[in-house]
């Protein structure tokens, strides 16, 4: 299906009263909300200590540190109970460092994705009553939890929900709830993922009890960097601030096993290859994720903390071969679903499939893909006997947690965001659950103009392009949600010359120019866009939807056009 193109309305020259900045810069600046001095110059110029928020403005932050230190002081046994993804492995680790800093080794308990599935469970919380567990502290989950938070408070075990999900109408009978999403919160960062809201626990605790040790907190910010970006929260904000310092610490991070997880999967990552957001979200963390995925995500959580290098070897050699099976399964169950959905949901706005061997660990991948390839929100589920679990991911234009929310009476448990959920639900209700949520789905979709589109930020005039625009695009990373690498379109550039590249000839460089005369040539590289554009020939007339990046190789920079999209 082509892709329509939409290009986002200009900034009006009335507006242009930024006279020292890029005229180019400054429309994108203001298409992000950010149209005065102090907002560009906090957004262009991060500033770690300005930018972070004071842990103790969210409403039960001095509650939940007092029960920590009495915990501590009285030596009680504290479980940290985390999620088998990135962002939840990532939030046990800080928070477990820091506790030991403080005294005390507390237990992790990340749950099996295969056999409890996500968040707190009723036979876990009976396990720590028998072992005399009197705290619990959840990361990156707990806040839809009611039932086993009810029957944890009924067994004695005290609980602080440490969490950033959709907050439910009836909150759980927490101690207590950091949750910068709960209405009584005053924090001013509404956006932050799972090790974000960890993080300000941490910072909490260190400048409470050991304020004189608060700077060892940015050498967290590695692990709440990749946290945040693999949860795919806006970067925003705070946001913003703790990817990018926390790209900096990556690239120097002290950590054995990341070090050994960038030897095995052959990830260029130091002082002198300073990490970017692409890095983060596509080979570091789909292989943190693999560990949750195809066996249990211990493996991924005993890496990050492992200080030796042997050890930590042997598990990044265990973790990249997950990986590897994770991504052979993930493209057999796609295929198999795009059978489904060019001919069962041909039709429909919702693809459901549900199937034993669906395995759970890479619905959500599944989901994902089939969703963006036909801009349909999917569900993918695996049956058990009793049950199914599955992933949900929607596209733009759908909240896919307000339409489960409308689905509740009919699921087990069920949890997640606007884009991407996850429930559990009894199979005899199954059906229902599929007719509601369809429905919901046609009447929410209904009249509404969606489909695959690429949202284009501005037309430019090839002179635009050029090292100086490059330079300053520069300092709008790091890129990500809602602070998405900005897109251009360029009219009528003459092909000079065209190659394709890659082992099967699949990606297409073309060398483009303003008229066949002109000196000024662009290399632009359009990855996997070979077949698509297979018509092509010198002379043609082009135009080019593209980010604007610069090449260094070997210490010659040269502006590359990335190619997304040509007519």
């Amino acid at each position: 299906m082509p892709n329509k193109w939409k290009i986002k309305e200009k900034v009006t020259p009335d507006k242009l009263d930024f006279s020292e900045l890029h005229p180019v810069a400054l429309n994108l600046l203001f298409q992000r909300g950010l149209d005065t001095k102090e907002k560009i110059e906090s957004f262009l110029n991060p500033d770690y200590d300005r930018d972070s928020g004071d842990p103790f403005l969210f409403s039960d932050m001095e509650k939940a540190v007092n029960r920590i230190k009495e915990a501590i002081d009285n030596q009680e046994k504290i479980v940290i109970f985390g999620d088998y993804d990135t962002d939840g492995v990532t939030s046990a680790v800080i928070l477990k460092e820091t506790l030991e800093e403080l005294g005390i080794s507390p237990e992790v308990y990340i749950p099996d994705k295969k056999l409890e599935g996500y968040g707190l469970n009723l036979k876990s919380i009976g396990n720590f009553k028998k072992n005399g567990v009197k705290l619990i502290i959840t990361v990156d989950c707990g806040i839809s939890n009611f039932s086993e938070v009810s029957e944890a408070k009924k067994q004695g075990i005290d609980v602080i929900i440490s969490d950033h999900h959709h907050v439910p109408e009836n909150l759980p009978p927490a101690l207590a709830i950091i949750n910068p999403q709960t209405k009584n919160c005053c924090y001013p960062s509404h956006n932050l993922a799972g090790v974000g809201v960890a993080f300000k626990l941490v910072q909490a605790l260190y400048k409470k009890f050991i304020p004189e040790k608060f700077d060892q907190t940015k050498w967290l910010l590695d692990l709440v960097a990749i946290g945040t970006i693999a949860d795919c929260v806006p970067l925003k904000n705070e946001n913003r601030t703790l990817a990018k310092f926390g790209l900096l610490v990556l690239s120097k991070t002290r950590r054995v096993g990341l070090k050994e997880l960038f030897s095995v999967g052959r990830i260029n990552i130091d002082e002198d290859n300073y990490p970017d957001t692409r890095k983060v979200a596509f080979q570091i963390a789909p292989r943190i994720n693999s560990a949750g995925r195809m066996n249990h995500a211990n493996a991924a959580f005993n890496l990050l903390i492992e200080k030796n290098p042997v050890i930590a070897r042997s598990l990044a050699l265990e973790i990249e071969a997950s990986n590897q099976r994770r991504q052979k399964e993930t493209d057999k169950i796609v295929e198999e679903i795009r059978i489904l959905a060019n001919n069962i949901f041909k039709d429909k706005k919702f693809i459901f499939a549900a199937g034993e061997h669906f395995p759970i660990g890479i619905a959500g991948l599944v989901a994902g893909k089939i969703a963006e390839e036909f801009h349909k929100p999917t569900a993918i589920f695996q049956k058990e006997k009793k049950e199914s679990r599955g992933s949900f991911r929607s596209i733009p234009e759908l909240n896919i947690i307000e339409l489960l929310e409308k689905c509740r009476d009919l699921t087990l448990k069920y949890g997640g965001h606007a884009q991407a959920a996850g429930a559990s639900i009894d199979n005899q209700k199954l059906e229902d659950f599929y007719h509601r949520l369809d429905s919901l789905i046609e009447k929410e979709l209904k009249g509404k103009e969606y489909g695959p589109a690429i949202e284009i930020d501005l037309e430019i005039l090839a002179e635009d392009i050029d090292f100086e625009l490059a330079g300053v695009l520069e300092k709008f990373e790091p890129f990500g949600e809602e602070n998405e690498e900005p897109i251009f379109l360029t009219r009528n550039l003459v092909v000079r010359e065209i190659k394709t590249v890659g082992n099967t000839s699949q990606h297409i460089k073309l060398f483009l120019s303003p008229s066949n005369h002109s000196p000024k040539v662009f290399e632009a590289i359009g990855f996997n866009l070979s077949e698509a554009n297979s018509h092509l020939k010198v002379g043609d007339k082009v135009d080019i939807v593209f980010n604007l990046q610069v090449d260094n190789w070997n210490g010659n920079k040269k502006i590359q056009l990335k190619l997304i999209d040509l007519k």
